[in-house]
């Protein structure tokens, strides 16, 4: 396939280019520059001057859009939240529009969203045909869907991929825990019962490239099948690391260092979110379980 790849040097981006191309396939990065510059293996765009053109680059098979402005770095002021909604909802507004004009537009659209939809469901067991919840993430996966799925207008197939936590030692919450663990100060976030629902990134990148070339549509979770809570996933942890982890993190202090949109939303929030859709459809996980996960992460 010839796949265009929006978000190509992030966390699940830069991994996702390098086993797409590890497998044959060609991936045309869409680069944040100036507009227009296109060669035969990236492109530039400029989501929020709405300037794109997917034109220039011949036929194309899918586009995968994983770009947005980075959710949990920094708390929420105003101008932060405006960032990471209209990165996502621009971006996916745009690349619709983009391949509407094409004249073969590319049969398959995959577009990263978030189980951050759902919002709080506490110990509810969560699938696809949940409803959406409540909060600022919970619209923000809203906008962003809704500006994806309008590709399907136009006869291209979407997917909307509902991801979880994703486990990787070059990034996010497992490269930040790891130090603290090694040497004794890890710990549960408040009382440790909320449901993280989490994956590995190699099953992240295989379940995508699994989306590609399946006829899946609509929304994906994007998560193992083994979701576990806070305390659970803090004892695991702690556990292969052979290091004590008495500490809890109070909300209050959670509050003061990220601030309480981010500890409700984000740490504290409870999602014991299943991936129903890639089981019935046949997708093999790597890593289903969190022990072995974390040991295949840790060890590698």
């Amino acid at each position: 396939m010839r796949v265009v790849v929006a978000g190509s040097s992030g966390l699940i981006g830069s991994r996702l280019v390098e086993k797409l191309e590890g497998q044959g396939h060609q991936v045309v990065r869409l680069r944040h520059g100036e507009y227009p510059s296109s060669t035969t293996d990236s492109a530039t765009w400029n989501p929020a001057a709405s300037k794109i053109d997917l034109s220039r680059l011949g036929p194309i098979d899918a586009i995968v859009n994983l770009a947005g402005e980075p959710i949990g770095t920094t708390r929420w002021t105003a101008t932060k939240r405006q960032k990471i909604v209209e990165s996502r909802e621009n971006g996916s507004r745009i690349l619709v529009e983009a391949m509407s004009k094409m004249e073969t537009p590319p049969g398959c659209f995959v577009n990263g969203s978030a189980i951050g939809y759902y919002g709080d469901t506490g110990d509810e067991v969560v699938d696809e045909d949940h409803e959406s919840g409540e909060g600022f993430l919970a619209e923000v996966c809203i906008r962003n869907e809704a500006a994806a799925e309008k590709a399907s207008a136009f006869g291209i197939r979407v997917v909307q991929l509902r991801t979880g936590i994703v486990l990787s030692k070059s990034g996010g919450i497992l490269k930040k825990q790891l130090p603290l663990f090694s040497i004794g100060l890890g710990g549960r976030l408040g009382s440790g019962q909320q449901y993280l629902s989490w994956i590995h990134i190699e099953d992240e990148v295989n379940a995508i490239i699994f989306a590609l070339e399946s006829q899946i549509s609509g929304p994906m979770n994007l998560t193992s099948p083994d979701p576990v809570t806070n305390g659970e996933f803090t004892k695991a942890l702690s556990n292969i690391m052979v290091r004590p982890s008495f500490l809890s993190v109070p909300k209050i202090a959670l509050d003061i260092v990220v601030g309480p949109e981010i500890t409700r939303e984000m740490l504290l929030v409870s999602q014991r979110v299943t991936p129903e859709k890639l089981v019935l459809n046949g997708f093999k996980f790597q890593y289903p379980n969190l022990e072995g996960a974390l040991r295949n992460l840790i060890a590698g």
